[in-house]
């Protein structure tokens, strides 16, 4: 019967040689519990799969250096639930609205900004702002101040992508009658 390795032992292994034995023992022995620990901040099981093999893949070129303080347990952890904080507010999203945006530009109608600030000029946008439900505030906060997509938006507040468009909805809705 084979001996099992500590920790330490895998990732000097890896570290040290490139060992690919140690790296599938190491992922097999903390890829289903991260899995598990991520889906408990979010919902979309594509996003942690992402994240749980980003954070090994960091662990196998060395990116993500283990220096011995604290169970590995942990530090997979430090890492995965960084990557997941990318994924939902990072880069991702920012690269996709400034992609978005920059398709908008070369347009000749109005843009969301400029309807904001005639709004501003007829009306109390920050008392119409305060004067909406948390849940709806929140998704504005989300999808218009953050500029991320319906579904990243849903993941983030643990909502169905449905219950996010129609707050959308109601919260421009609301918006246009307050300003009006």
């Amino acid at each position: 019967m084979r001996e099992t390795r500590s920790d330490g032992d895998l990732l000097r292994a890896i570290a040290a040689d490139g060992d690919r034995r140690a790296f599938e023992e190491l992922y097999r022995r903390y890829a289903p519990w991260l899995r598990a620990r991520l889906r408990g901040r979010c919902a979309d099981a594509g996003v942690v799969d992402d994240v749980v093999q980003e954070t090994f893949l960091a662990v196998w070129r060395g990116s993500a250096r283990y220096r011995e303080e604290g169970d590995v347990a942990g530090w997979l952890w430090r890492i995965g639930s960084r990557r997941l904080i990318d994924a939902l507010r990072g880069d991702g999203a920012r690269g996709r609205l400034r992609q978005a945006l920059s398709h908008l530009r070369h347009r000749d109608e109005v843009s969301a900004e400029e309807r904001v600030l005639a709004g501003v000029e007829h009306g109390d946008l920050a008392g119409a702002l305060v004067r909406l439900s948390p849940e709806l505030r929140a998704v504005l906060q989300a999808t218009v101040i953050d500029g991320l997509t319906t579904r990243e938006a849903a993941v983030l507040l643990g909502i169905p992508p449905g219950t996010v468009k129609t707050r959308a909805m109601r919260a421009r809705k609301q918006l246009r009658e307050a300003l009006a």
